[in-house]
């Protein structure tokens, strides 16, 4: 096992090459510790390089909308009336206090995530 800390591009690609070649080493083998280890290597670097953005509440609500196949007339409860519905997803309207309250348990979403702020289309 030849380990180093992953500080360049280089490094990272180089890390990618030799994990895909020890990937499926049979665990409990120096091998299969490697790619443990190498795993959280190059995790920690694209955490620190390529930092993923949590979408916006309303993309958020839409992408959870398709993962439980619903449609908008399965938010009216939550949101009020089928235009108010629209007029959220559409960016239109904001969503308020009571309708992230309703939307949190509904679609299983933090309700940290629906509280960001995000733009209004004109």
């Amino acid at each position: 096992m030849n380990l180093k800390p992953i500080k360049t591009e280089d490094d990272y690609n180089t890390s990618l090459k030799r994990l895909e070649v020890i990937f499926d080493a049979p665990v409990g083998t120096v091998d299969s510790d490697e790619a443990d280890i190498l795993g959280l290597m190059i995790d920690e670097f694209e955490k620190k390089h390529y930092p993923i953005e949590s979408p916006d509440p309303i993309e958020a609500i839409k992408i959870r909308m398709e993962e439980m196949q619903l449609k908008q007339i399965d938010l009216i409860e939550a949101i009020g009336g089928k235009s108010r519905v629209s007029e959220i997803l559409n960016r239109k309207r904001k969503l308020t206090v009571e309708m992230i309250r309703k939307l949190t348990p509904r679609l299983n979403l933090s309700p940290g995530l629906l509280i960001k702020d995000y733009q209004l289309t004109r």
